[in-house]
Parts: C-alpha cells; sequence; structure tokens
C-alpha cells in the first residue's frame, strides 16, 4: 500500500503585460510528456502589474496544476530566460518584488521529487502564451479571443454533475474525539485513544459513512489508535471490509509543540509560531513542516487512486492530511488551511479521476454527530 506512483508531465507558462506596468495575464498548460496530450489548462486576469510578475504568476499556476494531478517530476518550459534563471539558481532576484512570487514558486517545486527548468522560444509555447493573451484581454476589458489552438482544445465544460464513472471516491473522516481534543491542544505522533465521547462519535460517523456508501472496497487509516479505532467502528457498521494502517496518513509531527494549547505556544515560541504560520516550510521546533506531510500524502492519494479505480475508499486520518487533502482539491492557498475548521469525527468527500478531474462533494459533516 506504500509505493508511489511516479507521474511526470511538462508545465509550459507564461505571462504578459500590455504597458509593463499594465492590463495582465497569464497561462498555463500542463501535458502529457509522452502524447503530448493537455491534462490541465490554467489562466487568469491580474490587473495592472509588470511581465515578470505576470510571468512568475503563471509558472505558480502551473506548478499548482501539476500538483493537483499528482505528479511527482515536473519539467518546466518557459520562453522567460529571467524566471528559468533565477529558478535554476544561476541569477539573482533584484526585484523585491520578484521575491515574494520566487519563494512560493520554490515552495511548490518542493513538493514535487524533481523539478527541471528549460528555456524554449516563444513559437513553442503558444499554447501558454495564448492563454495569457485572453486572459490581458479579459483584464483589458477587451472581448475574449478564441485563443486555444484547434488540436490543443480543452475538453467541453459543463456544469452538470460528473459521471461517477472511472472516479475513485474518498471518504475522508477524522478520528473521534480524545482528551487533547477537548482541551484544545496539539496532537501530532503522541498515541492518545479516543474518550468515551470519541467512541460515541465514530460509531456515528460509521452511520454516516455507510448512508453515503455501503460498497465500499477499502478503509485504510492512519497508525496512531485514535484513527484505528474510528476505523474499526466504520468497518464493523459496513460488515465487509477489514482496517488497512497506512503510515503516510499519520498526523503531523508538531514537535516540542505536542501537547500544548495555541497559547502556550505563542507565549513560549512568538516568532517560531509566526513562522510556521506563515509558510507550509516551516516546522514546528524537532517537527515537520506541512509541506512534508502534502508530500507524503499526496503519495498516499496516487497509490490509492491506483489500487482502487472506480471504487470507493474510506480514509481515516487527522486534522492536517485532511487539509491538505481539501486544499489541494479546492486548488485553494495556504491560507486555506488556518480557516478550515474540521470537526471531530467529521465526513468529507471527494471524487477523483484518472485525468485529474476532481470534485469536492461535501467538507467536515457533522449532522450525524448531533
Amino acid at each position: 500500500m506504500s509505493t508511489v506512483r511516479d507521474l511526470r508531465v511538462v508545465v509550459e507558462a507564461d505571462g504578459g503585460s500590455r504597458g509593463n506596468p499594465g492590463p495582465a495575464g497569464y497561462g498555463a498548460v500542463v501535458r502529457d510528456p509522452a502524447s503530448g496530450d493537455v491534462l490541465l489548462e490554467r489562466a487568469g486576469a491580474l490587473g495592472a502589474t509588470t511581465n515578470n510578475v505576470a510571468e512568475y504568476s503563471g509558472l505558480i499556476a502551473g506548478l499548482r496544476a501539476a500538483a493537483e494531478l499528482g505528479a511527482t517530476r515536473v519539467d518546466v518550459r518557459m520562453d522567460s530566460k529571467l524566471v528559468v534563471e533565477q529558478m535554476s539558481g544561476r541569477w539573482q532576484i533584484k526585484n523585491p518584488g520578484l521575491r515574494p512570487l520566487a519563494a512560493e514558486a520554490a515552495t511548490l517545486v518542493d513538493g514535487f521529487s524533481s523539478v527541471t527548468f528549460d528555456w524554449i522560444p516563444r513559437e513553442r509555447n503558444k499554447l501558454a502564451d495564448a492563454l495569457a493573451n485572453r486572459a490581458m484581454d479579459e483584464a483589458a476589458g477587451k472581448p475574449v479571443r478564441d485563443v486555444i489552438e484547434p488540436e490543443a482544445k480543452a475538453p467541453p465544460r459543463s456544469w452538470a454533475p460528473p459521471s461517477l464513472e472511472a472516479a475513485t471516491r474518498l471518504i475522508l473522516v477524522r478520528h473521534g474525539e480524545t482528551a487533547l481534543t477537548k482541551q484544545g491542544r496539539y496532537s501530532g505522533r503522541g498515541d492518545v485513544p479516543l474518550c468515551d465521547e470519541g467512541e460515541a462519535q465514530a460509531m456515528a460517523a460509521a452511520g454516516r459513512v455507510a448512508g453515503i456508501s455501503r460498497d465500499v472496497a477499502a478503509v485504510v487509516s492512519s497508525p496512531l489508535r485514535r484513527c484505528t479505532r474510528t476505523a474499526e467502528h466504520i468497518a464493523a457498521e459496513l460488515g465487509n471490509v477489514t482496517v488497512t494502517v497506512m503510515p503516510e496518513l499519520i498526523e503531523c509531527d508538531f514537535g516540542d509543540w505536542e501537547g500544548l494549547t495555541f497559547g502556550e505556544v505563542r507565549d513560549r515560541w512568538p516568532g517560531e509560531l509566526d513562522k510556521w504560520l506563515g509558510s507550509t516550510s516551516v516546522a514546528p521546533p524537532g517537527g515537520e513542516s506541512f509541506q512534508a506531510v502534502s508530500k507524503r500524502i499526496r503519495g498516499a492519494l496516487a497509490t490509492l487512486q491506483s489500487a482502487y479505480p472506480s471504487s470507493v475508499v474510506v480514509v481515516v486520518s487527522h486534522v492536517s492530511p485532511i487539509k491538505l487533502i481539501l486544499r489541494d482539491a479546492l486548488a485553494a492557498s495556504d491560507t486555506f488551511l488556518h480557516r478550515l475548521f474540521l470537526d471531530a469525527a467529521g465526513v468529507s468527500t471527494v471524487d477523483m479521476w484518472p485525468d485529474g478531474g476532481i470534485a469536492v462533494r461535501s467538507v467536515n459533516e457533522t449532522a450525524h454527530l448531533r
């Protein structure tokens, strides 16, 4: 269960500004390296800014799209010599306005096993350039042109509910309450059991899972007792599956903050806490960064999707892993992690397709707990 699927993609990205600074936009394309098929497209208007900001924005959008697909290796191709050289570490970033964007891109890069950067001429970056120009038209208030090359057109979009054919449905369940949960304390690798209320919550969550689907192919769990016990209640309710422990689903290691409240951490580590809240690449003292958690969680999802196509899988885990799954599924920023609240024994549902499509069906259902 712990084998991680190796998925390589090509990201082509571009950005531009009419006026430099002026109405700006970016475009990014994720391609299959073997066939050249377009897997995902991203484009957006930025308002009035510079070419370089727009180019970095295209890179960031492309890397985020690659992460959505569960890519492990990425080959980035851009016609911006500046971005390619700076991200490769050969040129210094002298413009202070570009440093936050370069840092954001570097954080995304760290989420993959390998990333390469190559310069290509503009004529080989036509689709990303066309998407950026369409976004610039939008920024300037002009009629939007059909800029997609006929041979690279994306599948038509629709508001109709997607078919579940070939989808892997993940029913994400946070474990029931523990003594630390009640007290609002950081609970990472400490193997605390469910309290009496947590046992009741786990049984209620089992009923909700069965209400979503009784045709479950697997129940997988973090190795910690609060999760395995919750998973056992679910498996017992379903009656036709056993619990499989998946080590990658374990909670973030909070290091020296384990067992402390937010207020206690603020009093003792104010600087370290601010840095941790400001970047997913920062770990608590002696602990693990959200970026590291995200990397193993993406590997776990790739494994599950490969092992259980067209199936329903129940994933019993913790706050941090489930938040990171939902962040990626919703293509949200890292700020999302500190704004989403997940209740003990809350249930969320996500569908994942082999082509990278994702649909979030529900987030933090708790009606079964009332």
